[in-house]
């Protein structure tokens, strides 16, 4: 049963601004680190003799791995606070990204760059650090709080991408990975910043249990629905994260362009997070959600229609860029919306883990795809298609919340 609403749930220092601080550095060298992994697909092929399929593969597994460790670091998470979890998840990611550099075979790669360095990144989830967020504001703030942590996640892209051209460029692909292995140890002070708390600002306090939660949102069309629509997202990001770069060096087009265009994306893509947090907060999220998958797929068929100049793969960036992550407020904002914050963390690790298995389907394809048949256009046809889908999808969600939810919502 409902009791009285918490109002702040962060105590003595760890105050809104500081916890909103320290888990958008946490987002931002998480999510800038995995970022910049498409940057060594064509150097670590040539030293080791692979083709893209094995590099793919492996960032496939990572990604699908990333999908499935979510929920239960969520899980863990709303059980025992962020903290302890962002940090183990830390110590995870350090070494997987250290034995990618070592790996000499196929397998090795796939054991660490994929299976290891995919349980690091889950465990150092942006979700996990959004959650934590989510739960020192009101919910009159909470949707802008969320894409402020989405900005900070493009811009970790922002800042990594150039730095691991420059470290691949000046210490070679290898100390590249090394150094990038480093930075993430960054990420365990920063996580005991966080508080533990499982309540949160501004709203009741219900007797629930997590399975109780997963019941309850698994049974609601709009938690279906919203799942199978994040698969698009992943497969987009995914395929373009890992593949853009290679795509455009085979464009005839010189590295600094790749590593420009990845840039140039995660600075749109702040802009992109700050205005869907912004939208969410005024307008509804499911229409926000269907007008950026339709944009992706007008912008997807103009990239494929277009002369391949280094001006349209700019231009392609920057659009896709302001559409790249502002999906994740708009998507967590409805979770918490319609089911409260206690288990969001959980709850969106469920919807996540479709969003990478679309990550997996859509690295692993192109790498297929380009290997059989020499093109990665059949991919971004296929992106076209799933956008034009997943515009359609969002349009019967239900962003009413709960009557559960009532006491704190009045």
């Amino acid at each position: 049963m409902a009791t009285t609403v918490d109002p702040r749930p962060a105590a003595g220092w760890r105050t809104p601004l500081i916890v909103i601080l320290a888990g958008c550095l946490i987002a931002m060298v998480g999510f800038g680190v995995r970022s910049v992994f498409g940057l060594f697909l064509e150097p670590m092929t040539l030293a080791h003799g692979w083709s893209r399929e094995t590099f793919g593969l492996a960032m496939a597994i990572q990604n699908l791995l990333w999908g499935i460790g979510v929920p239960v670091a969520g899980a863990l998470a709303d059980r025992y606070g962020s903290p302890r979890v962002l940090a183990v998840g830390a110590v995870l990611y350090a070494l997987g990204v250290w034995g990618m550099a070592d790996s000499d075979s196929a397998s090795l790669l796939h054991l660490s760059g994929g299976v290891l360095t995919g349980l690091g990144i889950a465990f150092t989830s942006f979700s996990l650090a959004l959650a934590a967020m989510a739960k020192v504001v009101g919910p009159q703030r909470r949707s802008f709080a969320l894409g402020l942590g989405t900005a900070a996640g493009s811009f970790g892209q922002i800042v990594f991408s150039p730095l691991g051209q420059a470290f691949i460029v000046e210490y070679g692909w290898h100390t590249a990975l090394l150094l990038l292995a480093a930075s993430t140890l960054v990420i365990i002070p920063l996580a005991f910043v966080l508080p533990s708390t499982t309540s949160a600002a501004g709203e009741s306090h219900f007797e629930q249990t997590l399975g109780q939660a997963l019941r309850e949102a698994t049974g609601h069309r709009g938690f279906v629905l919203l799942t199978l629509g994040f698969f698009v997202c992943g497969f987009h990001v995914a395929f373009i994260t890992v593949h853009f770069p290679a795509y455009i060096k085979d464009l005839g087009l010189p590295g600094t362009v790749a590593a420009g265009a990845i840039a140039l994306i995660g600075a749109c893509n702040i802009l992109g997070s700050f205005g869907s947090g912004a939208f969410g907060q005024r307008w509804s999220k499911r229409y926000g959600l269907s007008a950026i998958y339709f944009l992706r797929a007008i912008a997807i068929t103009g990239l494929m229609l277009a002369p391949k100049t280094a001006l349209a793969i700019y231009l392609f960036s920057a659009v896709m860029g302001v559409l790249w992550l502002s999906t994740v407020p708009l998507t967590t904002g409805i979770v918490g919306q319609v089911f409260g914050v206690r288990y969001m963390a959980t709850l969106f690790g469920i919807v996540f883990l479709s969003h990478q298995l679309g990550s997996f389907s859509g690295v692993w394809l192109g790498g297929y795809l380009y290997d059989t048949t020499g093109s990665y256009d059949p991919v971004w046809w296929a992106g076209v298609g799933f956008g034009l889908l997943a515009a359609v999808v969002h349009l019967p969600i239900d962003e009413t919340p709960l009557a559960r939810l009532a006491p704190a919502r009045s």
